[in-house]
């Protein structure tokens, strides 16, 4: 129900200097205007307006009523803001007020939905605002700002474009052929412009995955075998005691976990039980928690003794993770070392500064996706593959001599599945780019 007016509190209800209460609707503005104690049905839009909150003959609240007139505010409905001291009680009987004068208690996401359904948006921006809302790191905070900017829409809409334009010509072609002012497309025409679009949205793809490092951050786990230091490392990443530190192997026999923010990208790291055999039950189950968090991990920190010389404990876990994105620490550099591989530390001295640059080296070229966008989440991602499968069977159908009437229905599926990305999925704009880019009618 968009002809309706809704409210709800937009900023968090606790005691605080102001609270906002905002209404958006055709009746928000007379709502507003039923409480207050100064007349708001002719103010301009875009104006702030001192006054109070009546109900009746009693005053609840000295405010300023901000109003927006549509179709330029956030959900192109009028809107109203009501800044109001922030009190619960005080808050509360604001919106009280309103929801007793005909607004309605708006849902969750309820005011960006219509922002939405009202054409103010596309989906990735709304998902944007969401993922502002909850992020919880520079990184995230400024990807979902290019979101709300629309820096999704200005990846795909450049291959919406040239895809429509390819469909509408080869319909003309189709349903038009004596029509001489188009373009007269033949596979030989069609088929490279088809395999520039399939490398397009390849490269959108493989960038998203630069996005969602940024974006969510790196699933770590701290490999080796017991007593190598991997407590003490995570206990040095994380600059806090979580892990329990003792010289005697075994010690860890859970997964300790910790969020490490980094120059260029965040840690969910897992410090794991040492791989060794064992008869301990208890540690057996935790050797086992280990070698299942390997198999998930997208970063190993592979911890060795640099006091000691390698075992066939150290050489199995060396081996079995080879083929992984791994980094490979010598420890106890504070100790006499007898072996050095890949970069020395000491962590109980806290002397991590190499593997910490090492990660940030890493991680650096996924940078990019701060300034240029990438898509943001498993939704926008599916849909690119989906798009990406109907372009590919429509790349394959041309190789092989299809007429374009069959491709074209490949054509359509990944244009469907692109718009769906944004949220703006109708048939209809394939028509409309019919008619409306050639003079069919003359």
């Amino acid at each position: 129900m968009l002809n309706d007016t809704i409210a709800a509190v937009s900023t968090a209800v606790v005691e605080a200097a102001i609270s906002i209460v905002r209404m958006s609707g055709e009746q928000a503005i007379e709502i507003a205007n039923e409480i207050f104690n100064r007349d708001l049905m002719n103010v301009p839009t875009h104006t702030v307006h001192y006054g109070l909150i009546k109900d009746g003959q009693e005053t609840v609240d000295e405010v300023l009523v901000s109003v927006f007139r549509a179709p330029k505010t956030f959900t192109r409905e009028d809107v109203v803001e009501i800044n109001c001291h922030g009190g619960r009680i005080v808050t509360r009987r604001v919106l009280s007020l309103c929801l007793e004068h005909g607004a309605r208690l708006a849902r969750p996401g309820e005011f960006t939905q219509r922002a939405f359904l009202n054409g103010r948006i596309d989906l990735t921006q709304a998902e944007a605002i969401g993922d502002l809302i909850h992020a919880d790191s520079q990184r995230s905070a400024k990807m979902a700002i290019g979101g709300v900017k629309g820096s999704v829409k200005g990846l795909i809409q450049p291959v919406i474009d040239e895809l429509l334009e390819l469909i509408a010509t080869i319909e003309v072609n189709i349903d038009y052929p004596e029509y001489d002012d188009v373009e007269q497309l033949t596979d030989e025409v069609v088929l490279p412009r088809a395999e520039k679009m399939m490398s397009k949205m390849r490269e959108i793809e493989r960038k998203a995955e630069s996005g969602r490092i940024l974006k969510e951050g790196v699933k770590t786990v701290i490999a080796g075998k017991p007593n190598v230091g991997k407590s003490s490392l995570l206990n040095a990443l994380l600059e806090e005691e979580k892990a329990i530190v003792t010289d005697i192997a075994g010690t860890t026999r859970d997964l300790v976990e910790g969020i490490i923010p980094l120059e260029n990208v965040t840690l969910h790291l897992l410090d794991t039980a040492g791989i060794r055999e064992t008869e301990d039950v208890v540690e057996k189950i935790g050797i086992q928690k280990t070698l299942e968090a390997l198999d998930q991990a997208e970063l190993v920190i592979v911890v060795l003794d640099g006091s000691r010389t390698l075992d066939e404990e150290d050489e199995t876990l060396l081996e079995r993770t080879k083929d992984m994105n791994r980094i490979l620490v010598t420890n106890k550099a504070d100790l006499k070392t007898q072996f050095e591989e890949g970069i020395v530390i000491s962590a109980a001295q806290n002397d991590i500064s190499g593997l910490i640059d090492e990660i940030n080296a890493r991680y650096e070229k996924h940078q990019f996706a701060l300034e240029e966008g990438t898509l943001n989440n498993e939704r926008q991602i599916g849909l690119i593959r989906k798009a990406m499968k109907a372009m590919n069977q429509a790349v394959g159908a041309l190789r092989q001599g299809a007429e374009l009437d069959l491709v074209t229905i490949d054509f359509q599926e990944c244009f469907i599945a692109l718009k769906e990305i944004l949220g703006e999925v109708s048939r209809e704009d394939l028509l409309d780019a019919i008619f409306s880019n050639f003079c069919l009618g003359k």
